[in-house]
């Protein structure tokens, strides 16, 4: 079996109504693929080395990923340096703005972990609408899928 990581961040509650929709997705792959869920904060070093895939979502603050989400990575990224090299991970965002800032500053911090993006970031502005959340159960179908058979 798999195993696919998922981190957040939330304080209003829209990245938490993301997360359950990426969730949906990957719990379609469920007898191939166990998922964790975890709060940013609550996350560390033993769950990232659990994981074959990893979820970030993240609310865009300031025009930067959440502190959350940017202290887990900080706790991981030298504890784990060489050991999760091609880590499978996704990004989804729910933004203010454009999200670029915070897809930016994740992006840069896999590229140093030698993680690879396996595809594109969903980023959220405005309404959660039906679509919205499709696209985030897409998200979550796509890397459990990838995970189940062995694509990532």
């Amino acid at each position: 079996m798999k195993h696919l990581l998922a981190i957040f961040s939330s304080q209003t509650g829209r990245t938490r109504t993301l997360l359950d929709a990426v969730c949906a997705g990957a719990g379609e792959f469920a007898g191939e693929v166990e998922l964790r869920v975890l709060p940013a904060l609550q996350a560390g070093l033993d769950d990232l080395l659990w994981a074959d895939g990893l979820l970030i979502g993240t609310p865009e603050n300031f025009g930067y990923m959440s502190g959350a989400v940017k202290d887990f990575l900080d706790r991981v990224y030298y504890p784990s340096e060489g050991r999760k090299l091609g880590l499978a991970y996704a990004v989804f965002v729910s933004a203010g703005n454009d999200g670029s800032g915070a897809i930016r500053a994740i992006e840069r911090i896999a590229g140093g972990c030698g993680w690879n993006r396996v595809a594109e970031p969903v980023v959220v502005k405005g309404e959660l609408d039906a679509a919205a959340l499709a696209r985030c159960r897409e998200l979550g179908q796509t890397l459990a899928a990838g995970l189940s058979c062995g694509v990532f």
